[in-house]
């Protein structure tokens, strides 16, 4: 945990695993699988390796992806209401 992408991606990952396990745990059907969560867990592998060799412009448009197919595939606060 040397540079501010290890510590952005782990973030991230940190909170994929939260849902993941939240949403595992919940009462009734699973809407979705362990396999919706891998292509951000790989987005935010490979966004920490490219921005730990230098590439930070191409590191944060990965991170912004990840976070994309978050909020859109995955849909965290689909059950919030404001």
């Amino acid at each position: 945990m040397e540079t501010v992408y290890d510590w952005i991606t782990v973030a991230i990952f940190g909170g994929l695993v939260v849902l993941f396990l939240q949403r595992s745990m919940a009462e009734g059907e699973p809407q979705d699988t362990i396999l919706h969560y891998l292509p951000p867990a790989i987005g935010c592998a490979v966004a920490n390796y490219v921005g730990n060799h230098g590439y930070g412009p191409i590191s944060a448009l990965i991170v912004v992806a990840v976070l994309g197919y978050i909020l859109f595939v995955l849909k965290p606060f689909h059950g919030l209401k404001f």
